[in-house]
């Protein structure tokens, strides 16, 4: 003997209440018969052809891509403009570097060439060979 009142549904004041799940189930119903089709098309066509499932998946991407799409774009935003703003500090951190590499390394040869130009220009007169000698 179950009463209305001890099984949660205690009248119709609460249809409002009642229809909100109704709606999620379903959302969520036509999901999965979505992807059961999917899923089973997939497998279909595996049998047939291994080579048509990146074409399948292209199709599945396009047909949820309107309905996902706006809702990823805002959420990857964020993350996207973290990536761009750190991939641009790394440039700039990068030129940096490579700066001051190319300047050591235009010092390193400016040492290296006047090293090399002082021996010469000092021994040079003095170890030319005479003519009569």
């Amino acid at each position: 003997m179950s009463h209305p009142e001890h099984n949660g549904h205690a009248g119709h004041e609460n249809s409002a209440a009642a229809d909100q799940p109704a709606e999620a189930h379903e959302g969520t119903n036509e999901a999965v018969t979505i992807a059961a089709t999917v899923g089973v098309v997939a497998v279909g066509a595996a049998l047939f052809e291994v080579a048509l499932l990146p074409g399948i998946a292209l199709g599945v991407a396009a047909m949820l891509a309107p309905k996902y799409v706006p809702k990823v774009g805002a959420a990857v935003t964020p993350m996207f403009r973290s990536t761009v703003r750190g991939a641009y500090k790394f440039g700039q951190k990068t030129r940096e570097m490579v700066a001051e590499a190319k300047e050591q390394m235009h010092d390193i040869v400016a040492e290296v060439h006047a090293e090399g130009e002082g021996p010469k220009a000092a021994a040079g007169p003095a170890d030319k060979p005479t003519a009569g000698a």
